[in-house]
């Protein structure tokens, strides 16, 4: 991969950092650092979210592979140059959808809150990630890991999105992730937390439906959640900060973005949205995901955010 080598390292598993890596590690311990997994065992077999279709990927299995390697690399090259540290994990055999990150588990202050999956199709991810994140206590990118409590299914930062602005975490649930998940976040991370129920499958994680922007805007798309839920929203957000998503936009994955500072990076937006972020100030980066929106994910749920902090 022809990616940005000063600030992408390739982890093998079990393998300990080279000594000039974990220089430039502390000189950058203030930038942004995601963790992502590759996609060299990326493929849709199985169906369980509406998104999702086997069929349309095995009927070109070759082109969407090609094509997923070079949206993996654009958006790893798209956010190094927008000023990120990226970590790049190898891909398991068996376990494709683990190149959605964000569902790994939910990471605040150096703490981290592994996921606990819901269908069993994505359960054995749960061992390759613990062991991921062990490593990286280990190497003091990470401090500690806490578990949930015996069979509670929680999926990660996937349903669990800090807001800076307002000093607190909207936490979704009734999809994948527990209702009971919710008091066991803010009570492990010492946070306030805000509780959304999804409302159909769907938008089975908040991710796919809720993104909050670094100066306190909130895209979101209202026919995600129930009615009370979205005047909820209303309530906290003031109208000048929300931003609403249309049904384009979310079928383009485009609420599924990552961004910090001033930098939007997400799955080629509609030009429409891609302005109305432009006028608010930010930079937007669209990069080609197509082949793992056909899995219903897109560029926040390729990722985990490593350094959030609550203070």
């Amino acid at each position: 991969m022809d990616l940005v080598p000063a600030a992408i390292y390739l982890i093998a598993s079990g393998l300990s950092l080279p000594a000039q890596n974990k220089i430039f590690e502390t000189e950058l311990r203030m930038t942004p650092h995601f963790l992502l997994v590759d996609p060299s065992h990326y493929v849709v077999s199985y169906a369980i979210n509406p998104w999702m279709e086997p069929g349309v990927w095995s009927a070109d299995a070759a082109g969407n592979r090609e094509r997923a390697w070079a949206g993996f690399e654009a958006l790893a090259s798209g956010l190094a140059r927008a000023g990120a540290k990226v970590t790049i994990e190898p891909g398991r055999p068996g376990v494709p959808d683990m190149v959605f990150t964000a569902n790994a588990g939910i990471v605040f202050d150096g703490r981290v809150l592994p996921a606990r999956f819901l269908f069993d199709e994505r359960k054995d991810e749960e061992p390759f990630f613990r062991a991921i994140f062990e490593r990286l206590v280990g190497e003091g990118v990470l401090r500690e890991i806490v578990d949930l409590p015996e069979g509670m299914h929680q999926e990660g930062a996937g349903d669990c999105l800090w807001d800076r602005t307002r000093r607190l975490a909207w936490v979704g649930f009734g999809q994948r992730s527990d209702e009971a998940s919710v008091r066991v976040i803010a009570e492990t991370f010492g946070i306030d937390v805000e509780p959304l129920r999804l409302a159909t499958p769907r938008f089975y994680h908040l991710d796919t439906c809720f993104h909050v922007l670094p100066r306190g805007e909130v895209l979101f798309y209202p026919p995600a959640f129930a009615p009370e839920t979205v005047a909820r929203i209303e309530a906290i957000v003031p109208p000048d900060k929300r931003i609403v998503a249309t049904e384009r936009d979310a079928r383009h994955f485009s609420v599924n973005a990552i961004a910090f500072e001033d930098q939007v990076v997400m799955a080629h937006p509609p030009q429409e949205l891609a302005a109305r972020l432009s006028e608010r100030g930010y930079h937007v980066t669209g990069v080609p995901l197509e082949p793992f929106i056909l899995s219903g994910g897109g560029a926040y749920c390729m990722t985990l955010r490593l350094d959030n902090t609550t203070r």
